[in-house]
């Protein structure tokens, strides 16, 4: 299956507020002192800020909407089946790269197929080298060696400094039945706190994907980063429904061979991505009604 720029995101129900930790919570500046503000005997030379790097390219528009469910220091989660889940990670690791970004990656479920992630490399331009290495991957085979990983990722996002951070399937290894019942709370919630510590120190946004979503990955919503998005990935037949609570957008990726032309072929779709209210009228289309 493969997720193509022929898009249509549609606004929807207010979907159900998520539990634990406040989403997208604005924080208040501070208030003002009372009385004049003084003015300086001379002018205050103001450093120039930073040109911000955007987090994936403009092109094509299914990264305009990604982009929007991420927050620098904040967590999104991405929940649903993996087969859907990772073929859009794929696109995410490599779309990050393409953008002039870095990517750490903790991988907890053994599924990283660099071959797919160079595939979607060559789709936007970029060469499997300098793909691969702008993708640090640590991955673990036991669930003490990814509880240590991921207490320690800190130090890895600073010396590095990444653009991206990515969480793939940190409960993935507690599924093992050899896995003691008695640690297995324990040492994902020690998992969850590395997670907040490390998007604390690099403060750029993360990514965390759980099949189950909260319920998945006990201690998530507890010590985990402050989550700022959740988006859903559901299968439909013949599209993908990505549905995010931040903004109560819902996204539908549509599924089609390659080389077959979407709309954004015939213009009058900017990027291919169309918004449309439930309740909007229908388009006039210049054809007659015929009853029958």
């Amino acid at each position: 299956m493969t997720a193509t720029p022929d898009l249509e995101a549609t606004i929807v129900a207010p979907p159900p507020a998520i539990a634990g930790p406040a989403v997208g919570v604005p924080v208040p500046f501070p208030a003002l002192p009372a009385g004049p503000t003084p003015v300086p005997a001379r002018p205050v030379r103001r450093p120039r800020s930073a040109a911000v790097r955007p987090l994936f390219p403009a092109d094509p528009s299914l990264f305009p909407w990604l982009a929007r469910r991420f927050a620098p220091g904040e967590g999104t989660l991405w929940s649903g089946p993996p087969r859907v889940v990772e073929t859009l990670l794929r696109d995410v690791l490599a779309g990050a790269v393409a953008a002039g970004g870095r990517v750490s990656l903790l991988e907890g479920a053994n599924r990283f197929d660099p071959y797919r992630v160079v595939e979607r490399g060559r789709r936007l331009g970029v060469a499997p080298d300098p793909l691969l290495e702008g993708i640090r991957l640590a991955r673990a085979f036991t669930v003490h060696q990814l509880a240590a990983l991921a207490e320690t990722w800190h130090r890895e996002v600073r010396r590095h400094r990444p653009t991206l951070l990515v969480a793939h399937e940190m409960p993935a290894l507690f599924d093992d039945p050899d896995v003691d019942p008695d640690e297995r709370r324990p040492l994902l919630l020690a998992v969850a706190e590395g997670l907040r510590t490390a998007t604390e120190a690099a403060r750029v946004p993360l990514l965390v994907t759980s099949t189950n979503g909260l319920a998945g990955f006990p201690g998530l919503a507890e010590r985990g980063p402050r989550l700022y998005d959740w988006v859903r990935c559901r299968p439909a037949p013949g599209r993908v429904l990505l549905t995010s609570h931040r903004i109560r957008e819902q996204l539908r990726l549509v599924v089609r061979p390659d080389g077959q032309a979407g709309l954004e072929a015939f213009g009058g779709i900017p990027d291919g991505e169309e918004v449309m209210a439930w309740d909007a009228p229908s388009r006039p289309t210049g054809r007659r009604w015929r009853s029958g």
